[in-house]
């Protein structure tokens, strides 16, 4: 059986909007998660170790006024499109769109005021909890009217993740949640006695502004062969990596397959990421410097957390030989990643 409650977080600054800000908390035997009406943002999420003794694993912030600074989308649902467009640029049935750039030359995560910033409206489940958001027609220079719905359902250890969207003209969509963890609990220092795994035969090498170069490079013989667990620290130090923030190419299947796999053996925490998505971008906190903190005023230093992010492959809208990232009146964007948490 899963518990669910709902309480008043906040209150958004007249500012941006005004309106209140709900928690959502599901409640299984073994995990608890807070969802936030703000952006849907995974504010806590707490699992067993192999002790019993829970402990939240993802960073945030204690309060409303945390998550209205300036953060790297802690926990955060985003879009309209996730990761880069390269310029900002993209052409649909033969018109140009540029949107705002707020990474270098490149836009991310939807741009100025992406889906992380705005209210959603609840509505509880008996397991969970669906938010949804019209987002306009020209909403960050993006074309149509998109209708979005974001359902987090759980059930025992797995948290399940949905995003629908319908649109009522052809536009780019690539939806993800943005989840920093850390298996060790939030606020340990770093993620570098993880195992990590990711079921990927091939990555996207990308440019210095970090957009994809085009090519699909396979993974054998490189630093990126993660199909095996590699211990993150160790892994670094042996190619002298400063850190992932790359995309692994999944198999193109519509259908729930494991795609990866965290693990955090003192602890006896694991973490599968299982999903219909055609992509993974595994991101290991490399801009994270201490100077954020978060909950219980912890500092938040580099590598002291790492991202799982599911979704089509970066700056695919430019790239016709990527996975297609449009969705058309008519259609619907459909996908699903549940990540399943355990202890062993």
């Amino acid at each position: 059986m899963t518990e669910v409650k709902r309480e008043v977080f906040g209150q958004m600054p007249r500012a941006e909007g005004g309106g209140v800000v709900e928690k959502f908390v599901l409640k299984s035997d073994s995990v608890k998660v807070e969802i936030l009406s703000l952006g849907c943002i995974i504010a806590a999420l707490e699992t067993k170790g192999r002790d019993g003794e829970f402990s939240d694993v993802v960073l945030g912030f204690d309060t409303l006024e945390g998550y209205m600074r300036e953060h790297p989308y802690f926990g955060a649902t985003v879009g309209r499109v996730a990761n880069r467009i390269a310029k900002g640029r993209f052409t649909v049935d033969g018109k140009e769109y540029q949107l705002f750039l707020n990474n270098g030359p490149n836009s991310l995560h939807g741009g100025a005021r992406g889906f992380d910033k705005v209210l959603w409206s609840p509505q509880v489940l008996p397991n969970g909890v669906c938010f949804f958001r019209l987002s306009p027609d020209g909403e960050e220079g993006y074309p149509g009217d998109l209708k979005v719905w974001v359902t987090y359902t759980l059930s025992g250890g797995e948290l399940a993740i949905n995003y629908r969207a319908q649109t009522s003209k052809t536009t780019p969509i690539n939806l993800t949640n943005h989840a920093y963890f850390n298996l060790a609990g939030q606020g340990s220092q770093d993620i570098y006695n993880h195992e990590i795994s990711i079921e990927a035969d091939s990555y996207l090498p990308v440019d210095e502004t970090k957009i994809p170069t085009g090519e699909v490079a396979a993974v054998q013989g490189t630093s990126f062969d993660l199909r095996q667990p590699v211990e993150l620290g160790k892994h670094l130090q042996k190619f002298h990596l400063d850190g992932f923030d790359h995309n692994f190419c999944l198999q193109q299947a519509q259908a729930r397959r494991l795609v990866a796999r965290a693990r955090h053996p003192p602890s006896g925490r694991a973490m599968e990421v299982h999903t219909t998505q055609p992509g993974i971008q595994f991101y290991t906190g490399n801009n994270l410097d201490g100077s954020l903190r978060g909950k219980g005023a912890v500092a938040y230093p580099k590598h002291s957390a790492f991202c799982l992010e599911t979704q089509n492959w970066p700056d695919a809208v430019n790239k016709p030989h990527f996975p297609s990232a449009l969705l058309r009146p008519g259609e619907e964007y459909n996908h699903t990643t549940w990540l399943v948490f355990n202890a062993a």
